[in-house]
């Protein structure tokens, strides 16, 4: 039965705005159909969602006696009309503002029927115009959205572009089937499906979203007790990213942005196991009491408060551990490519000419010049030199045909990118092709990067090109000259002489392709003030001479 909140009651979960874009109607709907207990969930989107929106389910459906109020703004069956429910909340979808916000964008239609009854209930609403009729369905509801904003060509016109909302319609759509692998999924764009799934446990969800060579390298963690459980699956150590983007927690059902607490958990958790930087591919359900969390706290309700989030990560750090520690471990290591050879004139005339004084801690290289004394991270500075080689060579041979072209399970979010990026990529020797089924075929490499000697180098470059970044080739590039830069523990003083000097030869010396800085300088005054020391080692050089000292005088003119 739906009811009206008290204006009370309203006001305790009026959170801001509820529809800004398309995204937002495919996750309000999809929080009703998994609120109504659909086992089989389907979206169809047009024009980006902006044309049309639609998401049918076999859920339980709303009554003939009060779909009247399904598009009245903070009416729901989720919630008791008292104030102290809102401290209980038990639905994904629990405002009463979904469908009331959906008609006050566009033209909302409804058409819904409980298994038990007989006919249909067809709902029209636009603004707050409402109509109610009859009609023939099986049990279920369909709610359809069109012309989103048709009528606020303001809002119309900060839209993203239809591409750009599919892939991150997409993603969303992703982190469900992830955390509900139990349901029937499908989402289709224009008629084209580009995400399905059929029931599975977690491991089959991921195959759907990421792909079987993924589900084939992550264990699964179960975990109970104390009103906390943790239910899902944690990646193998060999699969990492540089990015925590494919890190996904859902609370009591609901997938959320998690808090880098719990992130924080589940890279404790592998302990040694992970190097540093990288982050695992993990799915984790958190279930808690309903009264130990708030997702009232978030206009999208993608943010939970948690009453313990620090017992919380425990209970995940622990279940991830335990998962892990059930499972012989090892991973392969990327083959070590030399520093390259300094050309004969270096790029970058701003570079000073160091000379090596020694190695810290396996890593660091100590060096002197123009007065002072420079530190350098040898592998951000290998990093750069091998990134900028790359990036060279990358056009100055054809590509490469593969003799047999290699078929690649891409997921939903990477065939939109795909869609987007095809000619792009085949600019810079890089050609993938869509496959059907999930698949697409790569039939040509950049030779630069064929001739790389990189564990799972294909599918390095597709994640690379297809992911979310703005500049795929910046992304291939970086990611393949990460892995086989110099590690600590690999430096000695010839190859240390020989990183300096591919620095200097470097365009852009300064930070690596990452963004983190390559080199740290201190000038001697610097160190003679840290020691105390007064008189000629306090006289200005190097660094400290470079300041031009503005005399008082002139500052006062």
């Amino acid at each position: 039965m739906i009811r009206v909140l008290p204006p009370e009651v309203a006001r305790l979960i009026a959170a801001g705005e509820v529809v800004s874009r398309p995204l937002d109607v495919v996750r309000e709907l999809v929080d009703n159909a998994l609120d109504a207990g659909a086992t089989r969930i389907e979206i169809e989107l047009e024009g980006g969602g902006l044309s049309r929106v639609r998401v049918r389910d076999n859920g339980g459906g709303i009554g003939a006696d009060s779909v009247e109020l399904a598009a009245v703004r903070h009416a729901t069956s989720k919630l008791e009309p008292v104030a102290g429910a809102v401290e209980r909340v038990t639905t994904l979808g629990f405002r009463g503002e979904a469908l009331w916000a959906a008609a006050q964008a566009g033209e909302l239609h409804l058409i819904t029927r409980p298994a038990d009854q007989v006919g249909a209930s067809e709902v029209w609403a636009q603004g707050e115009d409402v109509r109610v009729g009859r009609a023939a369905a099986p049990a279920g509801t369909t709610v359809t959205v069109r012309g989103l904003f048709a009528h606020l060509p303001a809002r119309l016109r900060t839209q993203a572009t239809p591409a750009a909302e599919v892939r991150e319609i997409t993603a969303l759509v992703g982190r469900y089937v992830l955390h509900h692998p139990g349901l029937h999924w499908r989402l289709s764009v224009d008629g084209d499906p580009k995400l399905t799934h059929a029931p599975a446990d977690h491991r089959g969800a991921v195959a759907s979203v990421y792909g079987p060579l993924n589900a084939n390298r992550v264990l699964r963690v179960e975990s109970a007790g104390d009103g906390v459980g943790v239910l899902g699956v944690v990646s193998r150590p060999e699969l990492t990213r540089a990015r925590r983007d494919r890190m996904h927690f859902s609370v009591n059902g609901r997938p959320i942005l998690a808090p880098p607490e719990l992130e924080k958990a589940v890279i404790d958790g592998y302990a040694e196991l992970l190097p540093a930087g990288a982050a695992p591919l993990c799915v984790l359900d958190i279930t808690v009491a309903p009264g130990d969390h708030n997702p009232n706290v978030h206009p999208a309700k993608q943010v939970v408060a948690l009453a313990d989030l620090g017992g919380v990560a425990a209970r995940v750090r622990e279940a991830v551990a335990a998962a892990l520690a059930q499972h012989p471990l090892a991973r392969a290591a990327p083959a070590l490519i030399a520093p390259p050879e300094p050309s004969e004139s270096p790029r970058n005339g701003s570079f000073p000419d160091l000379t090596l004084v020694g190695i810290y801690q396996e890593l660091y290289l100590l060096a002197q010049g123009e007065g002072d004394l420079w530190v350098v991270d040898a592998h951000a500075a290998h990093e750069r030199a091998l990134y900028e080689r790359l990036a060279r060579d990358l056009l100055s041979a054809p590509p490469v045909e593969l003799s047999e072209p290699e078929l690649l399970h891409l997921t939903a979010q990477q065939r939109a990118a795909l869609h987007e990026r095809a000619a792009e990529l085949q600019s810079w020797g890089l050609q993938i092709e869509d496959f059907g089924a999930g698949l697409a075929r790569l039939r040509t490499l950049p030779a630069a990067l064929a001739a790389l000697h990189i564990p799972r180098l294909h599918e390095q470059i597709v994640e690379g090109a297809l992911g979310s970044g703005p500049d795929p080739r910046r992304d291939v590039l970086a990611n393949l000259a990460c892995a086989p830069a110099l590690k600590a523990g690999m430096l000695d003083h010839g190859r240390g002489e020989l990183v300096l000097a591919a620095l200097a030869d470097c365009e852009h010396p300064w930070a690596c392709p990452h963004g983190r800085p390559t080199t740290l300088r201190l000038s001697e005054r610097d160190l003679a003030h840290a020691f105390g020391r007064r008189g000629i080692r306090d006289v200005a050089r190097g660094r400290d001479a470079e300041k031009k000292v503005v005399p008082k005088e002139t500052q006062r003119n």
